[in-house]
């Protein structure tokens, strides 16, 4: 199960990357990735687009808030990806603990980003998770 979730994340990553950089719906970005696709990881991509395209605006906002020193346009767009999607995970869905879902980013990004990318994600990331914490 875990490998189809992290999966799942890759996918709706890439779909999400796609609508930022080539402006193309995400729910088609996805679809079309899908017929590529394990049909395990399906589900999962699916309530994750759905739900960063719908809380984008609040998401956004935690990552202005969280990054201040990092213009959300001047983040790279894998980066900002990335971290709608953690954000996403950490206060709508609530499906994983906090740590699973750092830690998922953490890997996406090392995997997709620069080589910063992975220390930027965990410190934005780090910082949303100790204000609603606290």
């Amino acid at each position: 199960m875990a490998g189809t979730r992290h999966k799942a994340r890759e996918l709706a990553l890439q779909a999400l990357y796609e609508a930022d950089i080539a402006g193309h719906p995400p729910e088609e970005a996805l679809e079309r990735l899908l017929a590529e696709a394990e049909p395990g990881a399906a589900e999962f991509s699916r309530e994750l687009v759905r739900g960063v395209v719908q809380h984008r605006q609040a998401i956004d906002g935690r990552i202005r808030r969280h990054a201040p020193n990092w213009p959300l346009e001047q983040i790279s767009a894998i980066d900002r990806n990335v971290l709608r999607v953690a954000i996403f995970e950490i206060l709508f869905n609530n499906k994983v603990p906090v740590k699973v879902a750092i830690n998922e980013a953490v890997d996406l990004a090392k995997t997709f980003g620069s080589d910063n990318s992975s220390k930027f994600v965990n410190g934005v990331l780090g910082a949303i998770s100790t204000s609603i914490t606290t």
